[in-house]
């Protein structure tokens, strides 16, 4: 069990991992939360939402920044992202690095094991060091 110094961050991460309880997943049955946090202190989760249409499926990442933009909020510190790959932690899509990626390219990812055994900091600029922009 990780824990962190920083009680915000731990609520995050917290967070991030139980969003993964409300994911609909009936196709793939793979599970993902997501956490964002706003440079206000707001919080917004998500969780992965499939279709029988595999391409109308939207991620977690997406549902939670789409919640916080629909919420008036486009300013964004960090985003844990909470799924279970065995080893491997489960990093966004193509779409969604793109997705955090038009909100800034200093945003925080936090890519988390949902035994909380381990986590990976890293930020969307490494993740998607050449994303397009205007």
């Amino acid at each position: 069990y990780l824990f962190f110094q920083d009680s915000a961050t731990q609520d995050l991460i917290m967070k991030g991992v139980a969003a993964r309880e409300f994911a609909y997943c009936p196709y793939s049955k793979f599970q993902v939360g997501a956490a964002l946090l706003c440079n206000d202190g707001t919080i917004f989760t998500g969780c992965n939402v499939e279709n029988a249409s595999y391409g109308i499926s939207i991620c977690a990442e997406r549902t939670a920044i789409v919640k916080a933009i629909s919420s008036g909020n486009k300013n964004f510190k960090t985003i844990v992202v909470a799924a279970d790959n065995g080893d491997t932690f489960v990093s966004p899509c193509g779409s969604c690095r793109q997705f955090i990626a038009e909100f800034g390219s200093e945003i925080g990812v936090y890519l988390v094991k949902p035994d909380l055994s381990k986590v990976l900091i890293t930020s969307i600029k490494d993740l998607l060091p050449l994303s397009f922009s205007f």
